[in-house]
């Protein structure tokens, strides 16, 4: 597994003034660890991640089986070895008042949940769009394993990505940055 992967805590940017989607990765001594950038008009998400900006190294591969859904599941494939770490399927309607996604492992099995840390803020955030940062928590059955917290800025979308909790590392980490990227993917079309 790529190196990138090792880390309990990232930070993710999204860049905001691109006409593409660009996202970067950080470890947690600030070096750039992943380099995504989003195609222009794709009728299907098909997000690329790389292991620097140079684009010479593909490691993982997000994307959604259909073009347009409710409630588009994704897959992640590791790109190295060509196989599939496991999906993120948005939960339609359920994300309309508070974002839901469920985890689905290698052979589409829930095995987990990413939801917004609280109902009531995310109904603040849907009317104070950008004022309230969002905060998610990834659960694997009753396990907490990761914590991803956007920090408060109008002018930067960033995501602390923080897997410290998951000591038992049940989470393939892979997994969890792409859904750190789809979530910055998807809220900036949002905005």
């Amino acid at each position: 597994m790529n190196s990138a992967f090792q880390h309990n805590q990232y930070l993710l940017k999204r860049q905001v003034f691109a006409l593409a989607g660009k996202f970067r990765v950080f470890d947690p001594s600030g070096q750039l660890v992943l380099f995504s950038e989003q195609k222009m008009f794709k009728l299907r998400e098909d997000i690329r991640v790389y292991s620097d900006e140079s684009k010479t190294q593909e490691v993982l591969t997000i994307k959604a089986r259909q073009i347009m859904d409710f409630s588009a599941a994704y897959d992640v494939v590791d790109s190295s070895t060509g196989q599939k770490v496991g999906a993120l399927r948005r939960k339609g309607l359920a994300s309309i008042l508070r974002d839901e996604w469920e985890i689905l492992d290698v052979s589409d099995k829930v095995v987990g949940k990413l939801f917004e840390d609280s109902m009531g803020l995310a109904l603040v955030r849907r009317f104070l769009s950008g004022l309230v940062p969002q905060n998610y928590d990834i659960t694997l059955g009753t396990n907490r394993v990761a914590d991803l917290k956007q920090a408060f800025n109008p002018f930067s979308y960033q995501l602390a990505v923080d897997f410290s909790m998951d000591v038992n590392k049940l989470l393939d980490r892979r997994l969890g940055l792409a859904a750190g990227i789809l979530l910055a993917a998807v809220e900036g079309r949002q905005s």
